[in-house]
């Protein structure tokens, strides 16, 4: 039995509610059972300067954890003095967007990607993704009500879940008590037409198997599909 009394295939208790935060052009409060996080999407009509004149724009990435976030207080991190941590989590929501939108549909302007983590139990990272795809989709449409693009750059939906293996057997959706104690732990991104974007699998102990690979990748497709159709619900 699991910490939680979940089945080993079940996830956390999932909410999205977009159009939380009242002045950003897109936005969404996710929430995986205990875990929090507010998604931000901010419209720039400028581009990264090694991007300009190329008719193609971009998405990026910041995310945080409050002071209060967790158990104990954590100092906030300043931008330009971000743990190695908060920058490879940063990376990877980008990455994560970049893969869904038509860049160049978006012509030479970016948006601003920004997850708070009001309250962390496990898996922000892909709390974040998830819940930063509805703000996103958010203010693409923002942009095509001003009339600012014809069309939004969207291409799929893209979501993003936890598996690991907990007292030997395969897992979905690791809050922190069982993350804490996993023997192997991934990361999964996968986009609504079943495309991998990127996994993160490491071992905390003995190697794991191709068998047991294999299990947790089941056990993720079977996840980003379920919030994958949430996303859908909160976007039409």
């Amino acid at each position: 039995m699991r910490p939680s009394g979940r089945a080993f295939n079940e996830l956390r208790s999932v909410t999205l509610e977009p159009g939380y935060a009242k002045h950003a052009e897109g936005s969404c409060l996710v929430k995986c059972g205990d875990t929090h996080v507010l998604c931000t999407a901010s419209w720039d009509e400028t581009t990264p300067p090694w991007l300009r004149g190329s008719g193609r724009g971009w998405v990026t990435a910041e995310y945080g954890m409050l002071p209060r976030s967790t158990g104990g207080r954590m100092k906030r991190e300043a931008k330009g003095g971000q743990s190695g941590r908060t920058q490879e989590i940063q990376r990877l929501i980008g990455r994560s967007l970049r893969a869904v939108v038509d860049l160049k549909a978006l012509g030479e302007r970016q948006i601003l990607i920004d997850c708070d983590v009001i309250q962390a139990d496990g898996g922000t990272r892909t709390a974040s993704i998830t819940g930063a795809w509805v703000a996103l989709n958010e203010a693409c449409r923002w942009a095509v009500g001003q009339g600012i693009i014809k069309s939004s750059p969207m291409t799929d939906r893209v979501a993003a879940v936890s598996c690991g293996l907990v007292g030997g057997a395969p897992a979905l959706d690791l809050d922190y008590d069982e993350d804490s104690t996993a023997q192997a732990d991934a990361n999964f991104v996968i986009t609504g037409k079943g495309g991998l974007v990127e996994i993160q699998a490491t071992a905390e102990g003995d190697p794991f198997t191709d068998e047991q690979f294999a299990a947790l990748l089941g056990l993720a497709k079977a996840g980003c599909e379920t919030l994958s159709k949430l996303q859908a619900d909160h976007s039409a």
